[in-house]
């Protein structure tokens, strides 16, 4: 299974909205690839911004996996990857 960049952001938007209480749609995502820090994101939410690292992101593409499509993943089986765009690859 491949998730698209638009999946793993709104992946990351549903968990910060769990997290935070805030709707989804209130919240914005940036993601980046550094060759020094790797893949990254910051979220702003309530007039906040915050620091995703990559295990954040992986968090909440676990949480989004098992809610939409019913499958318990774990971060070992969750691969980021960077072509065109930033994806997301389970081994299921």
């Amino acid at each position: 299974m491949v998730l698209s960049m638009d999946e793993i952001i709104n992946a990351i938007c549903l968990h910060t909205a769990d997290r935070t209480g805030l709707r989804p749609t209130d919240i914005q995502v940036e993601l980046c690839w550094d060759e020094d820090t790797g893949y990254t994101g910051e979220v702003w939410a309530n007039g906040r911004s915050r620091y995703l690292i990559e295990l954040n992101i992986i968090e909440a593409i676990i949480q989004y996996v098992y809610k939409e499509y019913g499958i318990r993943t774990f971060k070992e089986d969750i691969t980021l990857e960077l072509d065109e765009e930033i994806t997301a690859s389970i081994r299921q």
